[in-house]
């Protein structure tokens, strides 16, 4: 089993250095974002843990302060479902801190029932798009400030199966779990498209990525018979280290520092569906999405 999910996982190694850096990454206490945290901690990056749950971000920070020897390692509380917290996240890293050099959109959630976030998104849609969205543009003059620097924006290769509903973007005439998920990963790869054309000639690179089907928390507001059906494909998916993989790819291989705009998965570019390289779609979401949030953004 264990040459068989080596041998679907993509692998990347580098001795590059972050030392004298500083990382954001969302949703970084457990998953994929932990071990990107891990990854780069060891690095020598400044790491900055932004996580909704500050009990589970402490036990996962004395981790990886232990297994790095980096001491440089801190939490900040940051949940996307609520914008009063992103907002009040944004104006501490804006105080405290003088450079963001890499910010990683981690965290999310997968096929959760329907719910809203405090200002009345769709729940998916609200945390999985419009919290980074807001997250960035709160973040992006320090960020073009710290240039070169990069945007790493974790999809799904679920966005394939996505549409935007313009007509229905919280899903309140109906809703369907995967679909809403779908359409959250969609906005992702489409959000990294119009970012990069806007963010041209400011030495601020985006990328958007698959990790891979990981094991992890995501799963846990699946249906029975998909959990069993997970469990059964267990031997193809990948570790969270596995799936950290391209993440890490995209927030430091210096090949990709003239590179902007694109998908990538295995540590690798990628193709994705014409629906994410449809730049009237992504220009409609891009001018919706700041007309929820209330915010200006050209």
């Amino acid at each position: 089993m264990h040459s068989i999910r080596n041998f679907f996982c993509g692998q990347w190694s580098s001795s590059a250095r972050l030392d004298e850096k500083t990382v954001i990454i969302t949703g970084a206490n457990t998953g994929i974002g932990k071990e990107t945290a891990r990854d780069l901690a060891k690095r020598g990056a400044r790491v900055i843990m932004a996580c909704r749950d500050m009990a589970k971000a402490e036990a996962a920070k004395k981790e990886i302060v232990q297994d790095s020897g980096n001491q440089n390692v801190v939490i900040s509380r940051l949940d996307l479902s609520d914008t009063k917290s992103i907002r009040e996240f944004a104006e501490l890293i804006n105080k405290e801190e003088k450079q963001v050099n890499i910010l990683i959109n981690n965290a999310g959630i997968m096929m959760c029932p329907y719910s809203k976030t405090v200002d009345g998104f769709e729940m998916q849609f609200g945390v999985n798009h419009l919290g980074h969205f807001l997250l960035t543009f709160l973040l992006i003059d320090l960020i073009k400030r710290s240039a070169p620097a990069r945007i790493v924006i974790v999809a799904s290769v679920a966005h394939s199966w996505g549409s935007i509903r313009l007509d229905d973007i919280n899903s309140e005439k109906s809703y369907d779990t995967a679909k809403a998920y779908c359409q959250s990963k969609l906005a992702n790869v489409l959000f990294t498209r119009s970012l990069a054309k806007r963010l041209q000639g400011t030495g601020v690179t985006v990328y958007s990525l698959h990790p891979g089907v990981v094991q992890s928390e995501l799963w846990r507001n699946l249906s029975t018979p998909m959990q069993m059906a997970v469990k059964v494909s267990r031997p193809f998916t990948k570790t969270s280290v596995q799936g950290a993989q391209t993440s890490i790819y995209c927030a430091v291989a210096p090949q990709l520092e003239k590179e902007s705009g694109g998908y990538y998965s295995d540590c690798a570019p990628a193709r994705c569906t014409r629906a994410a390289s449809d730049d009237e779609m992504a220009q409609k979401l891009w001018e919706l999405s700041c007309q929820m949030l209330g915010i200006t953004w050209e």
